[in-house]
């Protein structure tokens, strides 16, 4: 958002400099991200000066130049050879001086330099309007009338304006500082100094030649409508002071009725809507909803088809405007107006939002409705509105003021005690200083006490609801930096935090991850709530519904970090980017009955080739042992690999996988994703997933690291080939022979499957190895022998195991 501290000025007496007002405002909360100049010509005429042509003769070797001596203030007068047609001797001109830079109309700037031309010397040039940036003539050189004194510089004749802009990073919950008056107010109480008037509220009598009949058929989408109407108005083009203010913030000026209701919404934060009042069928305008499909054509010639949602301004046949959002092609403002219906009203901020969302239109009135304005400020804005208009373009007050507020928006009422003040703050401020902070942000103090007091907070402050809200605003007007930091540091904490330091551990994952090649992502924590049909395991009815949704794409918070995941994967490889492995650290929300939680979970996500193509060697695609590998590293690395158990993964949305569980508590899930629900997500190839339950890793997570010295004696191998049921699984196997051997069996690890018709039906080989290790001798091949026996005939016993020879 630009603020133009010269605008600004209009509303409050300023002396301080722009870096001056630059850090009061971040300090405040207003974060000012940049200050930058304003001039209404580019360059400011610098280098320019007002000139007399005092001689003028035809260029001997040119017929359509003409050399001519200027004076411009110096002791010599300045030869310039001048190609304009109409310049003759004894004009006032606009002489731009050598080193001079120009930045004409549509062209890029250049720098006036000593030149010879024809074989004559020229020391400038004389102007034309479009080559400084004034205008876009260029039928020949500007002649001034003027009595200043040769040399005077150029933007005192013109009398430029330089101006400056602060932008200002606006919080989602600060509407209230929207607008020029809204900062103004927080420069009020900053600076202990009064506001100015907002501009002329006292209307002319009505003539009562142009009544519009107001109704308001839902009222809960628009709790306030005001309008009046506007006759014998001319539309014209507005003002240089006008065009010069909303140039600064970067708005085009459009004519002098749509400029003054720009510069009303950015300077009151009350967005307005003028309606050519030609075009208001039967004298009435209806503020109603519309069946889902209607078709409306918008200012930007787009045909588009409403909502059943979208508030509608209409007149007696058809609709005008989507309220609050975007006006009409049929009903706007154009050169032939001669009279209007000014609007200014308050909308429900859920029915702007969503009605902006769906139709992707982003306008400034629609950016201040859908956070909330200031429902006690419209007809206030109304008026200076009008006035405004008709000091720009003429025109009588043709009706009387039309008000629909059946309701009146009340105050905030908030309690706020003392000692919480300084609990929060960190220090006890004076009361009366409390009470002065309150006062000068326009919160009433209702009644007051030793304990606290009971405030009113005007409705305009939609942040402001609760005590610590309020506290907040004490605070950041006080100043942070004016809360001084104790000789003794201490805090206190809303939860207990365990012994090990979560954000060190997530570094340490995230670091392993990363330097395996994965890349972190992050992503929404709303998503669709047509997900969770997708999967039999999650139930719509616990899911956490968001009240104002900004769009039904981001109606709840998710249940997964599947989706989300799968978006990001669809996303690249849309954009020729298959090769992907990406993790995320993410929170899951859910609702059940009455209670919410949210937990904690890494989702991460293989897909496409393993690695690059290379000419040394053919690329494979992932496969689950990819990803499997990972999650048993990453266990590893934690301190969990020895406690580990894995089932089968038999549920909706995976093909296959395993879950890993720790103490019979389920950690994580990895396996290969539903190829339909992929699919579904746009995506055509293989996506291998898994998601691992973080906060049951950190409750568990044991820093202690155990040392143990390297064996001084060899390991050995033993190789067995197992024929057995296709339904064992290998994790079977493993876990019985670590049963089964415990001291000198070190490692199992399969190196080969193999399925046939000569082993038969139902049947697989596994060719697995096991390594043994006496940490204390050398094996010899007695214990070797006996230790493999035991195995062989435990398999043989418990699963049916054919040892192949």
């Amino acid at each position: 958002m630009k603020i133009s501290i010269d605008w600004l000025k209009t509303y409050i007496e300023l002396t301080e400099s722009p870096e001056e007002l630059d850090k009061l405002l971040t300090s405040s909360g207003l974060e000012v991200e940049g200050v930058e100049e304003f001039e209404s010509v580019k360059g400011g005429l610098k280098g320019l000066v007002i000139g007399e042509v005092m001689a003028c003769e035809k260029h001997p070797g040119a017929d359509k130049l003409s050399i001519t001596k200027v004076d411009i203030g110096g002791e010599e007068l300045s030869p310039i050879v001048c190609g304009a047609p109409n310049v003759a001797a004894g004009q006032k001109v606009v002489v731009a001086t050598v080193g001079a830079t120009l930045y004409p109309a549509g062209s890029d700037p250049f720098v006036i330099k000593k030149a010879k031309i024809r074989g004559e010397v020229s020391l400038g040039m004389i102007c034309a309007e479009d080559e400084i940036g004034l205008g876009e003539s260029h039928d020949g050189i500007m002649v001034l009338d003027t009595d200043l004194p040769n040399g005077t510089p150029a933007a005192e004749f013109f009398q430029l304006q330089s101006d400056y802009v602060l932008e200002i990073g606006l919080t989602p919950n600060r509407v209230d500082g929207a607008s020029h008056y809204g900062v103004a107010r927080d420069l009020k109480v900053l600076l202990d100094r009064p506001l100015k008037s907002v501009g002329n509220e006292a209307l002319p009598e009505s003539n009562n030649e142009l009544p519009i009949e107001v109704v308001v058929e839902n009222e809960e989408a628009c709790p306030r409508y005001a309008g009046v109407t506007i006759n014998n108005i001319q539309v014209k083009e507005s003002p240089d002071w006008l065009k010069n203010r909303l140039k600064a913030i970067g708005l085009a000026p459009i004519n002098n009725v749509v400029d003054a209701t720009n510069y009303i919404l950015h300077g009151l934060g009350q967005p307005l809507h003028a309606f050519d009042a030609a075009k208001i069928k039967g004298n009435k305008v209806i503020v109603k909803t519309l069946p889902e499909g209607t078709s409306f054509t918008t200012l930007d010639e787009e045909e588009r088809k409403l909502s059943a949602n979208d508030l509608m301004i209409c007149n007696a046949e058809e609709p005008m405007c989507i309220a609050g959002v975007f006006g009409g092609v049929e009903s706007g403002v154009t050169e032939s107006t001669t009279s209007i219906f000014l609007e200014s009203a308050y909308f429900d901020p859920a029915y702007i939002r969503r009605s902006s969302q769906y139709h992707t239109l982003k306008t400034d009135a629609a950016f201040r409705f859908e956070r909330g304005i200031d429902p006690n400020g419209t007809v206030k804005a109304l008026k200076v509105a009008a006035n405004l208009i008709i000091e720009l373009a003429g025109g009588n007050i043709s009706s009387e003021i039309t008000d629909l507020y059946p309701n009146p928006i009340q105050s905030f009422e908030v309690d706020i005690k003392y000692k919480n003040v300084d609990r929060l703050i960190g220090k006890v401020l004076d009361r009366d200083l409390i009470q002065k902070i309150l006062t000068g942000l326009d919160i009433e103090i209702v009644s007051k006490s030793e304990v606290g007091l009971k405030l009113a907070v005007p409705p305009y402050r939609v942040d402001v609801q609760r005590e610590a809200d309020v506290i907040e605003e004490i605070l950041r007007i006080y100043g942070y930096d004016n809360i001084e930091v104790s000789e003794n540091l201490n805090a206190d904490y809303l939860a207990e935090f365990p012994q090990v330091d979560p954000d060190k551990i997530k570094g340490d994952i995230s670091q392993m991850l990363s330097g395996a090649g994965f890349q972190e992502m992050m992503t929404n924590s709303l998503t669709k709530a047509s997900y969770v049909e997708e999967l039999v395991s999650y139930s719509s009815e616990n899911d956490v519904v968001i009240l104002n949704a900004l769009s039904e794409d981001l109606g709840v918070m998710r249940q997964t970090l599947l989706f989300s995941g799968l978006e990001v994967l669809a996303y690249n490889i849309n954009r020729r980017q298959k090769d992907l492995k990406l993790y995320e650290f993410g929170r899951s929300y859910h609702k059940k009955e009455d209670n919410y939680t949210e937990n904690s979970w890494l989702s991460i996500f293989v897909t496409g080739a393993e690695t690059q193509e290379s000419w040394r060697a053919k690329t494979n695609p992932v496969s689950f042992h990819s990803l499997s590998a990972i999650v048993n590293a990453l266990f590893a690395k934690m301190n969990f690999d020895q406690q580990l158990s894995t089932e089968v993964l038999e549920e909706a949305g995976w093909d296959y996988g395993l879950i890993y569980k720790i103490n019979q508590k389920e950690v994580a899930k990895v396996g290969k994703v539903n190829a339909k629900l992929a699919k579904k997500s746009g995506i055509g190839q293989e996506v291998f997933y898994a998601e691992v339950d973080w906060d049951y890793l950190l409750k568990k997570f044991n820093p202690k690291i155990i040392y143990s010295e390297i064996p001084k004696f060899p390991e050995v191998r033993r190789d067995l080939s197992l024929v057995m049921d296709k339904k064992l699984t290998f994790n079977e196997i493993k876990n019985f022979a670590l049963r089964a051997e415990r001291n000198i069996l070190k490692s199992i690890n399969v190196f080969d499957i193999y399925e046939g018709d000569n082993l038969g039906e139902g049947k697989k080989s596994y060719s697995v190895s096991f390594i043994l290790q006496d940490p204390s001798k050398t094996l010899n091949d007695k214990q070797i022998d006996k230790t493999m026996n035991k195995l062989i005939n435990g398999f043989e016993r418990e699963f049916g195991i054919l040892i192949r020879k």
